[in-house]
Formats: C-alpha cells, sequence, structure tokens
C-alpha cells in the first residue's frame, strides 16, 4: 500500500495484481506488454518468475521496456548474480530496498541513484545494527540484525523493534553526499534461515549468489539438509539449462557447482541436477530449504 501510495502521489498509473491469484501473472505480462509500463516492484524471485513465464507466452522481458526494477520482501536484490541477472533479463536498472511494514506503509531503507547499498533514513525510522544475541548496537563495519524505532507514528508505537535480517552497514560517504548510515550489501538474509552444517554457517543467500554466477545453471535451485548416521549431509538440488542437457556437460556443470560452492561454504556438497522448470517457482517470499535433520533424530530414540 505503500508503494501505491507512492505511485499516485508522483502522479503515475499503477497496476497492482495480486500474485497467487489464478491468472493474475498472465494478466500483468499482457499489461506490460501492451502499456510498456517504466517501472516494476515485487519481491526479486517474482521478477525472476515474471519473465520465466513472459518468455513461455513467447515474450522478451525486454520488449517490456522498464527502466527501474525495485524490490523489497525478501533478499535478491543486494546479491549481486541475482542482481546482474534481474538487469540483463529486463534491461533495466534493480533498485534494493527494505525495512519493515511495522515501521511504515512504505520502505525507508533504499538505495540512491548510485546504488552503494540501502541508506537508512534514521530521521524517520531510527535504525541501530545489532549483535542478535545481546541486541547491543554494533559498531560501523560489523554485521548483525537491524533493529527500529519509527518516530512520526503516534499509534501502535514500535521501540526497538527486531527485525531478524542479517545486514552490515556502514557510515562511509555517500557519492550522493547523503550522510545516512548505509547497508551496502543490503538486507542479504535472516537469522532465521541460517543453518549449521558440520560447523560451518550457511546462508541460502550465499548459495544463490553462487549458483547464479554458474554459466548453465536453469534458474532455481533447493537445498536439502539431512543426517546420516553422525554426519550432515548438505545436498543441493539445482535445475541446468536446456544447453547442458547432454550428459557430458551435466557431469561438468555439477563438478563446478560443487566445487564453487564448497569454496563458498566450506562444505562440499552433494549437487544433483534437474532440467530447468522442474522445480516449483513461488510468487511470494522464497523458501529454498529443508531441513530434515530432525527426522533422522527421531528415527534413531
Amino acid at each position: 500500500m505503500g508503494a501505491l501510495a507512492g505511485i499516485e502521489r508522483l502522479g503515475a498509473t499503477a497496476f497492482p495484481f495480486g500474485a497467487g491469484v489464478a491468472g493474475q501473472t498472465l494478466m500483468g505480462i499482457q499489461w506490460a506488454r501492451d502499456l510498456k509500463p517504466t517501472a516494476f516492484y515485487s519481491t526479486p524471485s517474482y521478477a525472476l518468475h515474471f519473465a520465466d513465464t513472459a518468455r513461455k507466452e513467447g515474450i522478451d522481458p525486454r520488449s517490456f521496456g522498464m527502466r527501474i526494477l525495485f524490490f523489497s520482501g525478501e533478499p535478491g536484490a543486494g546479491i549481486p548474480s541475482t542482481r546482474r541477472q534481474i538487469e540483463e533479463t529486463y534491461g533495466g536498472i534493480c533498485i534494493d530496498m527494505g525495512s519493515m511494514a511495522e515501521m511504515s506503509p512504505w520502505m525507508t531503507n533504499g538505495e540512491c541513484s548510485h546504488r552503494t547499498g540501502m541508506h537508512l533514513w534514521q530521521d524517520i525510522v531510527y535504525t541501530q545494527v545489532c549483535d542478535p544475541e545481546t541486541f547491543q548496537p554494533v559498531p560501523f563495519g560489523a554485521e548483525g540484525t537491524p533493529v527500529y524505532t519509527h518516530l512520526e507514528r503516534t499509534s501502535q508505537p514500535m521501540i526497538r523493534l527486531v527485525s531478524g535480517d542479517l545486514t552490515r552497514w556502514t557510515d562511509e560517504p555517500c557519492p550522493c553526499g547523503r550522510t545516512y548510515p548505509r547497508l551496502p550489501d543490503g538486507l542479504y538474509g535472516r537469522i532465521d534461515d541460517m543453518f549449521i552444517v558440520r560447523g560451518e554457517n550457511i546462508y541460502p543467500s550465499a548459495i544463490e549468489d553462487t549458483l547464479r554466477a554458474i554459466e548453465g545453471f536453469g534458474g532455481e535451485f533447493r537445498v536439502i539438509v539431512s543426517r546420516r548416521e553422525a554426519m550432515d549431509e548438505l545436498l543441493v538440488r539445482a535445475e541446468y539449462a536446456p544447453a547442458h542437457a547432454d550428459p557430458g556437460a551435466r557431469a561438468k556443470l555439477s563438478a563446478t557447482m560443487a566445487e564453487r560452492l564448497r569454496a563458498r561454504l566450506g562444505v562440499r556438497p552433494i549437487v544433483e541436477l534437474v532440467p530447468a522448470g522442474t522445480l516449483e517457482r513461488t510468487e511470494f517470499k522464497a523458501r529454498r530449504i529443508i531441513d530434515d535433520r530432525d527426522l533422522y533424530r527421531r528415527s534413531v530414540r
């Protein structure tokens, strides 16, 4: 609603449609094809789903002519490889935003035209980045979770509301001249999304960034964490592009994915390749992690 109000205040025309309602994505594609909107707002995963659906209809997403695509709701727009894929897919610039609806109906963390990370509008929503266990502020340059206090609302005051997101902040100058603190890497994960495999802290955003940077990746993935006897197993089920359908190409792609993920995560995963389009796309916030270790623990009791 905040985005809609902002669009109307600018005097622009908005075409909102409901994700998850049957036929709405196709309707949105028809609007984009016929009306040539200049901007698009959604979650990053929905933008990729929107593009895939358009291609299935024989429409190149670049033909929509979108100049600005801005996002919130989940990590993605701040993940370098995902940002690059969105920009290459649509031919527009990718802008990252995000805070919490409990703070205000619009986003008070947002990138400027230089795209050096989200500025924190401290005079509207005062933001601290805090240690997730002690909730004490961490110094600039350190990682933690944003903690918000809104300064303008007069009902339901929220004081030091913990977001649960994961970020790093800085007070280094931005070329735009604004002096707000920044989140240079955006909101790149959630504390409750982190999982531990063989002593290594692993975030889904790190897996996504690694896979999307590999030529031959088919666009979607799932992560299954399980346990056999005393050892955790990390299985990454990833789609391969049609050009890599040959068994030899798939074997090489699988080895590349396993090695790059090992270098990034510190754990060598089992990589299982499936054809592009096999894994379900989401119209909501992407949830790609399945942790089955409790099933093993219950079975051996």
